[in-house]
């Protein structure tokens, strides 16, 4: 068995061991945050920080203002994910205060926290993960007090953090029911009913938001990200990511160790609760969809808490463990040496060649577009990389029927576009736009001067049925609602214009489109007035050949592929 050195679980060593720790957490994340590119997610999000607002089309807004925080004080990478770097060490340090109320031994705490892989992504990667995970733990900090002792100044500041991680990630939700369903007896406590209308108050600006905005993360999150069929890759490879987030090496000893472990006290029980209805919950959701091994980072808090908990209540486990968790320490921490030394191998694989070239790509593109509009046609990824490097709001986001939409499709960028000349950069060749192309060192890309530009990416198609079951070949005619949330009216006459406009029903299956019908010459001149709706019947034939298909409504002009200007209908011919 192995045997902890006593002088290592003094006070004061233990105290200098983590002030160590964090002394070296830090840097090593204001190394990494420096050296390392922006991920896209994260270029994405300096955008929304541009948009300061109560929501946005993905993610509440928690993520922008630590961006526009870090950024107004240096626009760099390290700039951007500054208060990540520095919350992520307040977090590091609380973590401890919560686990040395148990006794915990500093070294075992050192090790474990260094292992973790989830804590080293965010510990400088500035997405919504990075908030949810500090306010996570602040809110274990101020329950382990409150459960102590219940006092209102506690419940006040328990509200607070509560409202902040629903401004931080959705999941957060999890967190609050379990803790919930782990002491019911909170119910009793007068208090718990102040911390909940206290969160609701200081949450109803985002509630706000969704509603006026027609609730467009509740259809994102819920409907458009679902698979249309189950993938068993799904599941299984699931369970091995979550081991990775939580240790190369001793992730399935952790989740063992923990899980098996009968909780003495109703702190740990909550961490429990937590620990195991999240990573079932998600586990559960790979029925519907891929799940990301990320999305499940609150529950690594528990994780390491509840595995120091056992530790000290139940001894120190065999000397191969320790052997085990000291390598698993050093092999995470030698990987972020290998990629802050920027290893050429390790910087050609898919998951890190996105932090890399960015700049260099974004001057090439700036060469040939100069001070113009740039529109790019596939995802919100490179059109942000360019803004963040360009240091303007010159790129935009063309988000076609084949996508998805995004945030581009509700801050007023779209607008300012309007009647001008832009450069439409493309991966593959754009059928009537390209005319050139440019080598940069992402690859070559496909350019061509669009004038006069005229989009509608706006326009929201809603129909009030969400599936159809129809026979091959029958008639139908669907009766929309067209909104036009522009402050100008709308007109799709196509008199006395450079780019014609249509809409079309587009059947999808997968990523193919293999039935498509354009509506008739009723759509030609209908006008929307500004921030007004238009209803639009329209008569169409369902698909000849049978199956599932997806529709989609949008709305094209020349010589764009066309917008997705309503949510994805299930439209199944027998």
């Amino acid at each position: 068995m192995f045997e902890p050195v006593t002088s290592l679980n003094s006070p004061k060593s233990s105290g200098k061991l983590i002030g160590l720790f964090l002394l070296g957490w830090t840097i090593l994340n204001i190394l990494q945050a420096a050296t390392l590119g922006l991920h896209s997610d994260e270029a994405y999000y300096w955008v929304y920080s541009r948009f300061l607002d109560w929501g946005y089309y993905d993610h509440p807004p928690m993520v922008a203002l630590f961006i526009r925080l870090g950024d107004s004080l240096w626009h760099t990478e390290l700039g951007l994910r500054m208060v990540t770097i520095i919350t992520s060490t307040i977090s590091m340090y609380v973590l401890w205060l919560i686990a040395k109320k148990y006794r915990a031994d500093a070294r075992w705490f050192v090790l474990i926290a260094a292992g973790t892989l989830a804590f080293h992504i965010y510990g400088f990667t500035t997405t919504p993960d990075a908030p949810l995970l500090f306010f996570t733990v602040l809110f274990y900090y101020l329950y382990q007090q409150y459960l102590e002792k219940d006092k209102w100044s506690t419940a006040v500041l328990l509200a607070v953090i509560v409202a902040c991680l629903l401004y931080s990630k959705y999941h957060s939700v999890l967190l609050i029911f379990f803790t919930l369903i782990a002491n019911l007896k909170l119910l009793r406590r007068p208090s718990f009913w102040l911390i909940m209308v206290l969160a609701v108050i200081l949450y109803a600006p985002h509630i706000w938001w969704q509603i006026s905005h027609g609730y467009p993360s509740v259809n994102y999150h819920l409907f458009e990200r679902s698979s249309e069929t189950y993938q068993p890759e799904y599941t299984y490879q699931y369970i091995p990511g979550q081991l990775l987030m939580a240790g190369p090496l001793i992730g399935w000893y952790l989740f063992y160790f923990t899980w098996t472990f009968k909780t003495k006290d109703i702190f740990a029980r909550t961490l429990l609760f937590n620990g195991i209805g999240v990573f079932v919950f998600f586990l559960l959701n790979t029925i519907k969809g891929n799940v990301q091994p990320h999305w499940t980072l609150i529950s690594f808090v528990p994780l390491l808490l509840l595995t120091l908990i056992r530790l000290q209540q139940s001894g120190k486990p065999s000397l191969w463990v320790y052997r085990l968790v000291v390598a698993n320490a050093i092999l995470v921490v030698v990987f972020r040496l290998v990629l802050l030394a920027g290893w050429a191998p390790l910087l050609k694989r898919h998951p890190f060649k996105s932090y890399f070239g960015y700049p260099e790509w974004t001057h090439q593109i700036q060469q040939k577009a100069g001070n113009k509009y740039v529109m790019f046609d596939y995802g919100f990824q490179e059109p942000s990389k360019y803004n963040y490097y360009t240091n303007n709001l010159k790129g935009f986001a063309y988000d076609s029927r084949f996508y998805r939409r995004t945030q581009y499709d509700i801050w007023p960028l779209e607008e300012r576009l309007q009647h001008q000349r832009a450069l439409y950069v493309s991966n593959g060749m754009a059928n009537g736009i390209t005319t050139d192309s440019v080598k940069t060192v992402k690859g070559t890309y496909y350019i061509g001067w669009v004038n006069d530009i005229r989009t509608y990416q706006k326009i929201d198609i809603q129909l009030a049925e969400r599936k159809f079951k129809v026979k091959a070949g029958q008639q139908l005619t669907f009766h929309l609602k067209l909104t036009n949330p522009y402050t100008y009216p709308v007109n799709f006459s196509n008199q006395h214009t450079t780019h014609p406009v249509s809409m079309s029903a587009c059947f999808f299956q997968g990523d193919d489109l293999p039935y498509i019908k354009t509506a008739g010459d009723n759509f030609d001149g209908l006008v929307i007035p500004s921030r007004q709706t238009a209803n639009f019947d329209y008569s169409i034939q369902a698909p000849d050949k049978k199956g599932r298909y997806e529709l989609v409504f949008s709305i094209k002009t020349a010589p764009f592929a066309g917008g997705r200007n309503s949510r994805s209908i299930t439209f199944i011919v027998e």
